[in-house]
């Protein structure tokens, strides 16, 4: 996994090249919306590109995460389907659902039965490398051709592929920095729970977090964001929890009433939690920021993974489960 994730910054790069050999053909109908299919690491890209999108894309987007597409999905969806393998049974379900609706999704797969689909029904599609033994670690791949999809319908600004390439360059530059924070990160929440905060728009930075905690270090979190958890979650901060270990994600255009908000939850917790710390961002766009957040993420996971002792890249409770699927 190591090796996975140190080459994140090259698979951005990789990711614009393959992105950009591909050939979208116009669409059928003017596009009114944007639907997303994928799970797990296949289907968080789509969660970063709508966060990344949603102030400037002129058509809502909405992420599937499930067998269904929702009831106002038509002919004027542009439908995006994104599976690494190819062969994902809760993406492959949206998938037909799309074609009963009208449309004409775009594929992202390395191939499996999507890929074939896309190339039988003549759909536009875009191919990733194969031999990736995680899709968890294929983020770049999945979150780079989102946005070129995007891009090629007019949905977005070109200006997205310099700031790819600069995240990716960020990253190379921060590449020692950033290990050995995500080290030192790892030994503040060993034996701890974790509990990530953050802003909407970094959210999809906690999710992403959460998941790799859970799948890379077999430790189990929980996220929300501000400003909403303060008209709930804040509540149930009246008792010490010593076992906690909270986590501020942050990044310098934050909303200003978001900081402040930020600074007196941080205060609250730090009250009752066992031990409170900002992780903040580095970069010049929100896209950065995010990529920045999500590798020292990454790193962090894998570091825990080492000092808890447990084997980084062992999924057993999912292929228990796929095993179970296949015989019902």
């Amino acid at each position: 996994m190591k090796d996975l994730v140190a080459s994140f910054p090259n698979q951005l790069r990789e990711a614009l090249d393959i992105a950009g050999e591909a050939t979208m053909q116009p669409p059928a109908a003017e596009i009114r919306n944007v639907l997303i299919a994928g799970m797990g690491g296949s289907g968080i890209g789509a969660v970063y590109a709508r966060s990344l999108v949603q102030n400037s894309c002129p058509a809502p987007v909405t992420v599937v995460n499930d067998y269904d597409i929702p009831a106002c999905a038509d002919h004027h969806t542009l439908g995006i389907v994104s599976s690494y393998s190819g062969n994902t049974e809760e993406t492959i379900a949206a998938f037909h659902r799309m074609l009963e609706a009208g449309i004409r999704p775009v594929v992202i797969s390395s191939g499996g039965a999507l890929l074939e689909s896309a190339r039988q029904e003549s759909l536009n599609h875009i191919q990733l490398p194969g031999g990736w033994p995680a899709p968890r670690a294929c983020l770049g791949y999945s979150l780079v051709s989102i946005l070129s999809v995007l891009n090629s319908y007019d949905l977005i600004e070109s200006a997205f592929a310099d700031q790819v390439r600069d995240s990716a360059d960020l990253l190379d530059a921060s590449q020692d920095d950033i290990r050995q924070r995500a080290g030192q990160l790892a030994g503040f929440l060993m034996n701890k729970v974790p509990i990530l905060y953050t802003s909407p728009e970094l959210e999809p930075v906690a999710v992403r977090f959460r998941q790799q905690l859970a799948e890379n270090s077999k430790v189990l979190a929980w996220h929300h964001v501000i400003p909403e958890m303060n008209h709930n979650e804040i509540v149930g901060w009246h008792q010490r929890f010593p076992e906690s270990a909270v986590l501020f994600l942050s990044h310098r255009d934050m909303h200003p009433r978001t900081r402040m908000r930020m600074d007196f939850v941080r205060e609250i917790t730090g009250r009752y939690a066992g031990a409170t710390i900002e992780l903040k961002a580095k970069g010049d766009s929100l896209l950065s920021h995010m990529i920045y957040l999500t590798h020292l993420a990454d790193w962090c996971s894998v570091f825990l993974a080492e000092q808890r002792n447990v084997d980084v890249m062992a999924i057993k409770s999912i292929d228990a489960l796929k095993d179970f699927l296949a015989k019902n």
